[in-house]
């Protein structure tokens, strides 16, 4: 039976193409509608700059001196504020983890993730952030300047 990710849980492993991606527009109907959570994967540094309103903070990876790391505790966590039948609108800065981890959350039985397109940069650039300039809300990645 396939959820709505497409997957076939729990016998065979999803991929990035199983994973649904909404624009923000979309996401922030989702969550509008109040059946779906913000999760938040960027790091805690990144979500202390500014964050979406009602979100949950579990970074999927961590910065550390020799660059990013994945956290290994990840599912563990969201597993501890979730169970695998809520919805959940997953973003970071430009949409990469978001995506990973949406696919981490699928593979161990997460059933309702909504992967957010252009992540909480594009949430910022819709203007759903607030009246603060984007520079002051965003952070700057390899592929979003």
């Amino acid at each position: 039976m396939k959820g709505i990710n497409g997957c076939h849980q729990p016998y065979f492993v999803c991929s990035h193409e199983d994973v649904v991606t909404v624009d923000v527009y979309a996401a922030k109907d989702l969550l509008n509608s109040a059946a779906y959570t913000y999760l938040d994967v960027r790091s805690v540094e990144e979500f202390n700059k500014s964050h979406a309103d009602n979100a949950h903070n579990v970074p999927y990876m961590f910065i550390t001196e020799a660059g990013r790391v994945k956290n290994p505790d990840f599912v563990g966590q969201v597993s501890a504020l979730f169970n695998s039948e809520d919805n959940l609108v997953v973003a970071c800065n430009s949409g990469g983890r978001s995506l990973k981890a949406s696919v981490d959350l699928i593979d161990s039985g997460f059933k309702h993730i909504v992967n957010v397109g252009g992540g909480y940069s594009a949430w910022v650039d819709a203007g759903f952030a607030g009246n603060k300039p984007a520079e002051e809300l965003k952070t700057a990645c390899k592929f979003r300047p």
